[in-house]
């Protein structure tokens, strides 16, 4: 797969650029540590205030086999626009001012008290990435799941059946994200996404009836994805997590279901685009134990991203991103 061109910014870039005091660009180094797909998920502005309208194409033009004298048939490609929703969440940090003044690094003891009010926001956020459903909690966004939740439906065929039933199930997701493929969404008018205010010194009464002085901040995370192409991405559903097996003879072989996956991606090389395949760590644990059969070790390797950075698991060059909002309650994919 190819690797991210300089047009296609992740959040981290965004803010590398621009967050001159490298406040938010710590948030999210902070919050990718935990939530790997930040790692991967490109961003865009929304095109109509907080939703993104784009259009999708559904068939290709048929071509026509020229011959002298001949003329060509007229054909048109079918396409149907989509609107895609952003929602935000948010967390609220207080800290005891007479804490912040008696410490050496202001700036990193609020961070370091915020780091538990961003954990949460984070988990919600990663959630919503793969559970979001509009139609059942508007003030969310879609994600993932409800858009690959039917055999049936015309999104239907980048769904691999690992055969589990029952409602102890997870997923596996390989993902390529790209401008006209997958991307997230952030509002106009709104930067990348996440944003911090400082509300300096305030007051909080507290419950007795003492008053006592704390600094404040909030910080609001404003998220959407757009699935424009739906060929680029491919759910493993109904993997039966009490069924697995060490060797991959019984219950779900997950090298053999990630092969079927990896030839479902409508293109396996796509110019500025970036795959990556999720999987919660349950499956990365038994991934882990099938890969050491014999025929499985060419497929899973690590591989170092840089002479100081940390070495990451890789299938057939995509890297294997751990993601604990994928759940193992999920319910069969019918």
């Amino acid at each position: 797969m190819a690797v991210k061109g300089n047009t296609y910014l992740t959040l981290a870039d965004v803010y590398k650029r621009s967050d001159k005091d490298k406040m938010v660009a710590t948030i999210i180094e902070m919050l990718a540590e935990t939530n790997e797909i930040l790692q991967d998920m490109i961003v865009d502005e929304c095109n109509n205030g907080t939703k993104h309208k784009t259009t999708v194409r559904t068939g290709l033009p048929s071509a026509t086999w020229g011959r002298l004298y001949k003329g060509v048939q007229p054909s048109k490609s079918t396409t149907k626009q989509v609107e895609d929703t952003t929602g935000y969440v948010e967390a609220l940090s207080e800290v005891d001012k007479k804490l912040v003044q008696l410490s050496k690094d202001p700036k990193g003891l609020r961070l370091s008290e915020a780091s538990a009010f961003l954990e949460a926001l984070n988990q919600e956020m990663a959630e919503t990435l793969f559970y979001g459903d509009t139609a059942v909690d508007p003030d969310k966004f879609m994600g993932f799941a409800p858009r690959f939740n039917d055999l049936n439906a015309e999104s239907g065929k980048q769904i691999v059946d690992a055969g589990g039933t029952g409602s102890d199930n997870t997923s596996i997701y390989i993902v390529v994200w790209g401008k006209r493929t997958v991307h997230g969404l952030y509002p106009e008018n709104v930067k990348a996404g996440i944003e911090r205010e400082d509300y300096g010194e305030e007051s909080k009464t507290m419950e007795d009836k003492s008053v006592l002085r704390v600094l404040r901040e909030k910080f609001t995370w404003h998220n959407g994805l757009s699935v424009r192409d739906y060929r680029y991405v491919v759910r493993i559903a109904n993997i039966d997590v009490s069924d697995l097996s060490e060797d991959g003879t019984t219950g779900a072989n997950l090298f053999r279901l990630l092969v079927k996956a990896y030839w479902k991606l409508q293109q396996r090389k796509v110019t500025g685009g970036k795959a990556a395949i999720y999987a919660n760590s349950t499956i990365l644990e038994y991934l882990d134990h099938q890969s050491r059969e014999a025929n499985n070790k060419v497929h899973l390797r690590w591989q170092e991203a840089g002479p100081d950075s940390e070495p990451v698991l890789h299938f057939r060059k995509i890297p294997v991103r751990e993601c604990d909002a994928i759940l193992n309650t999920e319910a069969r994919v019918v």
